[in-house]
């Protein structure tokens, strides 16, 4: 099952974006002494910088650890089960007893654990696992598919898939959902609303990523669209940015520029040492460029590279980023909107071959949406 944790609260639209996540250490204080837990918490963080970043990837499984039992959770009556799920839908804030000396008895607190359960998907199909969905072919290899063979059924499908994104798009944008997940066979989009990460405007996160898709974010996916299936920008192009990808590049200068220096300064001790510092040296990458190179009858021995050696170069080194977790690409501001428009009507989205054929991905958010079901 797909855990999420609930970044803000529900009434964080009546709220500035500085305050949309919370503090890491007040929190995990004012919870340990409304429990009573004997628990020993460390110290809240002085800096920010010590601060734990949040996490969003999404988990198949959690573990929570305590010196009291999880009794309290087990068995809950139909009227707390049914009084979470209206808080849930009602977006109500949980006011908390100030003090639990009985979690069992407390019906305000296990009500609040059922609130905190909910999650909403679509598409619901009970006999699918529908997360996660890259690398999940054998999971669902053999299972009923009805509309893999039936074009009509899979439009339909998608049709109902585009209605769901983009009123999920409305709420985020409207500042009623705090984030929600796209999960394709290929990749996973995660978009944010302003004020989360840092970041005043709206972000999409796509992870991992092809040089083929980047091109298509470029070119903002000419030809690979069937008809639009609505006008939402006419943007010549989705601007993103690699930001792990740029961060190892950084680090990798960082830590060769420290080896030249290293050496040049343990040089300084040598006679031939200083002369050779002086001459520039091949670099590893060029090496491994002109032997690819030469493996493809392009470039021969002893010639310089020319610009289409330089260009195949390139083009090797962002291939190499394809399926990697530098590969991650962040979209900001009103480019997520031309992404939305891109994927609802990128015909490779959706698998045309194989177990998932005609399956749309799957959306996963915290808040209700148009064609959402409800899951714990």
């Amino acid at each position: 099952r797909c855990c999420f944790v609930q970044f803000l609260e529900p009434d964080w639209e009546d709220k500035p974006p500085t305050r949309a996540e919370p503090d890491g250490g007040s929190d995990i204080l004012a919870l340990t002494k409304d429990l009573h837990l004997p628990v020993s918490v460390p110290k809240a963080p002085s800096s920010p910088r010590e601060e734990f970043p949040a996490d969003w990837s999404i988990k198949t499984r959690i573990l929570f650890m305590s010196s009291q039992p999880f009794t309290w959770t087990e068995h809950l009556k139909a009227q707390e089960e049914a009084q979470g799920f209206a808080q849930h839908c009602r977006a109500t804030e949980t006011a908390l007893p100030p003090s639990v000396e009985e979690p069992r008895l407390s019906r305000e607190l296990r009500c609040a654990f059922q609130q905190s359960l909910v999650y909403w998907l679509h598409p619901s199909l009970p006999w699918l696992p529908l997360f996660p969905r890259i690398g999940a072919d054998r999971k669902i290899a053999g299972k009923a598919c009805p509309w893999a063979q039936d074009e009509a059924l899979q439009q339909v499908l998608k049709s109902e898939w585009s209605v769901s994104f983009t009123s999920l798009y409305n709420l985020l944008r409207a500042r009623l959902c705090p984030y929600f997940y796209v999960c394709s066979s290929q990749f996973t989009v995660l978009f944010r609303a302003a004020g989360l990460a840092g970041s005043e405007t709206l972000t999409a996160a796509i992870a991992p990523t092809t040089r083929g898709f980047r091109e298509a974010l470029r070119s903002e996916g000419k030809g690979w669209a069937t008809q639009p299936f609505t006008a939402l920008s006419s943007a010549p192009g989705i601007e993103f940015s690699l930001p792990l990808a740029e961060e190892s590049r950084a680090r990798k200068q960082k830590i060769s520029e420290e080896n030249v220096e290293r050496e040049v300064a343990d040089g300084l001790g040598e006679g031939s040492g200083v002369e050779a510092a002086d001459e520039p040296a091949a670099s590893d990458d060029d090496e491994e460029s002109f032997s690819w190179l030469e493996e493809m009858g392009v470039q021969d021995k002893g010639k310089k590279p020319d610009a289409v050696s330089i260009q195949l170069r390139r083009e090797k080194q962002e291939v190499q980023l394809d399926h990697r977790p530098e590969s991650l690409a962040l979209v900001g501001g009103s480019d997520t909107l031309t992404l939305l428009n891109l994927l609802i009507n990128w015909r490779s989205l959706v698998a045309m071959a194989g177990p998932q054929a005609g399956l749309p991905p799957t959306l996963l958010s915290p808040v209700a949406f148009r064609g959402g079901t409800m899951h714990t």
